[in-house]
């Protein structure tokens, strides 16, 4: 997974936000599966905080795609 994050030039993990919003019912964004708090909380995450969001956004895409395929 740590190979796939997008980062700047500093090695901060890059935002996931594809603009495409679009919230589920548990305010869940189908476009970068992040929760609403997070997309919110991003910018003010710390590095180790972002990349937990980024595997719980992998988390989440997988089992979206394996509920709706």
């Amino acid at each position: 997974m740590e190979d796939c994050v997008n980062k700047n030039e500093a090695g901060i993990p890059a935002s996931p936000c594809v603009r495409n919003c679009c919230l589920d019912p548990q305010d869940i964004c189908l476009g970068c599966f992040r929760h609403l708090d997070e997309i919110t909380q991003w910018q003010s995450m710390s590095v180790k905080r972002k990349k937990d969001t980024l595997r719980l956004c992998a988390s989440r895409k997988q089992a979206h795609e394996e509920h709706y395929s």
